[in-house]
């Protein structure tokens, strides 16, 4: 499509993705507008007035949007959203940053999403590309944003971390290599409580896939399972699971981490970097799309057993007085909290809360009975917590703000103990957002 046919632009939020895909939609020639219901950061004004582009912020301005040709919308704006369904019902195209990016670059995109794991598995699948010498740009949900990237500083290889708010708002977007690592209930809230509707959102990384691409997935999932007999498949099945299961090209097989193709790769499962369960799928994942890249085995093999890890996801803090902090900030749903708990070999004081997105905490009780000494709610409404989990007979401290929970902690973990911040929850009750959860908890951890 030419730019003539297609003149106005309109970007509804002014975070990374709006900024970015303002910039570009600017450089490509549209007539740009962006508009933010919140207060727009400093660092994005100056980036949106040094390319002289039109916004505004703390209001939305319909005569303003409504005029769009097509409107650019930021993965955290629902579609319920008063001006979003204005614009729908005006019939008006609503993309994504993801999606328009797309149209204006060739470069290889391996995009990865799941209800968990999507930002290690996307820090490790970069961090291996960057050590084999690839050109290669971070974006999406981490990294600064694709659109930017390809308007002023283009790359070869795209490793995208995506959401299902991201997948929501593609239509056109290919994968190269498109990365699926597990479907569990989550933002179950933004999808009129309906699983299906979720799902239906993951399983969009394979749309436009041709034979000339790779899926991966997880073998042993059985929505994945269940969806995929739905799709006529183009791209090459890569299929990974703990146990050597039907089909599965990647696996752990007698202490041996391997993958089968496309060329056989074999190392110790204990000098993966990344340990627990749930990281043996992440790393499984990482190094068939790496593999499939055509990244040399000593790379990947290196790189699997140096990984540092990332921020918020599992991260040890410190130890104080023989107690170890463990921050898992990113935790923000069920399952996540679930893997958590699974990989500690020590009792545990979790610390769990904060805005529920219509969580079922079921999964978790066996494992909190196992393993938890204490629990300590961090939320400013603490009700369904104590509903569900104080007929276990565990100690339990009501807190509603950080420096609360934090001395919580330290009166109820004996040594030996680990404090885990592994929440379940999102962060906007008492936070900024999941960052700034991780960080307090990382700043008064460090001075207790």
């Amino acid at each position: 499509m030419n730019n003539n046919d297609m003149k106005r632009i309109v970007i509804l939020g002014a975070g990374e993705s709006g900024a970015g895909a303002a910039v570009l939609a600017k450089k490509q020639g549209f007539d740009v507008f962006v508009s933010d219901m919140s207060a727009i950061a400093e660092k994005y004004k100056k980036q949106l007035d040094s390319h002289a582009i039109s916004w505004e912020e703390g209001q939305h301005t319909a005569s303003m949007i409504l005029n769009a040709d097509e409107i650019i919308k930021s993965p955290g704006i629902p579609d319920t959203a008063p001006m979003v369904a204005k614009a729908i019902d005006a019939g008006i195209p609503i993309i994504s940053e993801i999606e328009f990016a797309g149209r204006y670059t060739h470069s290889k995109m391996v995009c990865i999403t799941g209800s968990n794991g999507k930002t290690t598995t996307t820090s490790l699948i970069y961090h291996i590309f960057k050590e084999a010498g690839y050109d290669v740009g971070l974006a999406g949900n981490i990294g600064n944003s694709l659109a930017l990237q390809v308007a002023e500083d283009p790359h070869d290889y795209y490793v995208i971390e995506l959401s299902s708010f991201q997948l929501d708002n593609m239509y056109e977007f290919r994968a190269n290599i498109a990365i699926l690592l597990n479907i569990t209930p989550d933002h179950l809230d933004r999808y009129d409580n309906c699983m299906q509707n979720y799902v239906d959102a993951k399983m969009r990384i394979i749309r436009n896939q041709t034979s000339e691409d790779a899926f991966i997935y997880w073998n042993d999932d059985p929505i994945i399972k269940r969806e995929l007999e739905k799709y006529d498949i183009k791209a090459v099945q890569c299929p990974f699971s703990a146990l050597k299961e039907n089909g599965s090209i990647g696996y752990i097989e007698a202490g041996q981490y391997k993958i089968e193709k496309p060329t056989p790769f074999n190392m110790e499962q204990e000098k993966l970097s990344l340990t627990g369960q749930h990281n043996v799928y992440n790393s499984l994942a990482a190094g068939i799309a790496t593999e499939i890249a055509g990244i040399k085995n000593e790379v990947i093999r290196k790189s699997l057993s140096e990984f540092p890890g990332v921020e918020h996801r599992l991260e040890k803090v410190c130890s104080v007085r023989g107690v170890l902090y463990v921050n898992d900030s990113k935790a923000t749903n069920v399952d996540a909290c679930w893997y958590a708990l699974e990989s500690m070999k020590t009792k545990v004081v979790l610390i769990i809360g904060g805005k529920d997105k219509g969580n079922d905490y079921a999964p978790i009780i066996d494992l909190v009975k196992e393993k938890c000494s204490a629990l300590v709610y961090l939320g400013a409404d603490n009700t369904k917590l104590h509903n569900t989990f104080d007929v276990l007979g565990i100690p339990v401290r009501d807190t509603h703000s950080m420096p609360d929970c934090v001395a919580a902690c330290y009166e109820l973990a004996q040594p030996g103990e680990t404090v885990l911040l592994s929440p379940c929850c999102a962060s906007f009750d008492l936070f900024k957002n999941m960052e700034d959860r991780g960080e307090q908890f990382k700043h008064l951890a460090r001075n207790l």
